[in-house]
């Protein structure tokens, strides 16, 4: 009798052993899975480059062809702003700096997210800079140096240009995509010529070359 009671004991601590083991690899499964479907743009969102994004069949890739979409087609995205997003089960993450000019931007961006389809949360995380008149003129300034440098002025054509300047006391980001190693060093030097810009950061990201 006793060894029954003891064979059942031991029956009924190893189910309950296994019945906590189970939710727990269910649930590490589901994280894995669910963290594989995230769609990351950093930005800037550019019209010439990142048209891929989307291209799946997922949900997530349907809603991260909608928000870029929805983000080129803002009035107040200029080349001085940056936005990027990620999209991760259903929820949008707006992220990137905006000038003090176009902080109207950050309420058009998350109301025009919100309205797409298969979206269930936005979470608005873009940063609007303080205002400045030193910053604005490097701003200006920067963009004039680079669009007379030469084989620099393309990426400015577009409504979107490809590249973006972002500066914040003083300090210059240059963001976005050219085709080659040479036109990302040249925009750089350019950068580094402007009165005023006392550090240049170059994250240009090439493209092709």
């Amino acid at each position: 009798m006793r060894k029954v009671r003891l064979v059942g004991l031991l029956l009924s601590l190893g189910m309950a052993a296994a019945a906590q083991q189970t939710p727990q690899a269910n649930l590490s499964s589901a994280a894995d899975t669910a963290s594989s479907t995230a769609i990351s743009v950093p930005g800037p969102v550019v019209a010439d480059y990142g048209k891929s994004i989307g291209n799946g069949n997922s949900v997530e890739d349907k809603i991260a062809k909608e928000v870029r979409h929805e983000l080129l087609m803002l009035p107040y995205y200029s080349l001085f702003d940056s936005l990027g997003y990620t999209v991760h089960d259903r929820t949008v993450t707006l992220t990137g700096t905006l000038t003090s000019q176009d902080a109207v931007t950050t309420r058009d961006a998350e109301t025009a997210v919100r309205r797409i389809e298969g979206v269930e949360q936005v979470i608005n995380n873009i940063q609007v800079l303080p205002p400045s008149g030193v910053d604005d003129r490097i701003r200006e300034r920067t963009y004039h140096a680079l669009n007379r440098t030469a084989g620099l002025s393309r990426y400015f054509w577009e409504a979107a240009p490809s590249i973006h300047i972002i500066v914040q006391n003083g300090r210059v980001t240059l963001e976005g995509f050219v085709l080659n190693e040479a036109d990302k060093n040249m925009a750089g030097i350019a950068a580094k010529t402007v009165p005023g810009a006392f550090e240049v950061t170059n994250n240009l990201r090439v493209v092709r070359g």
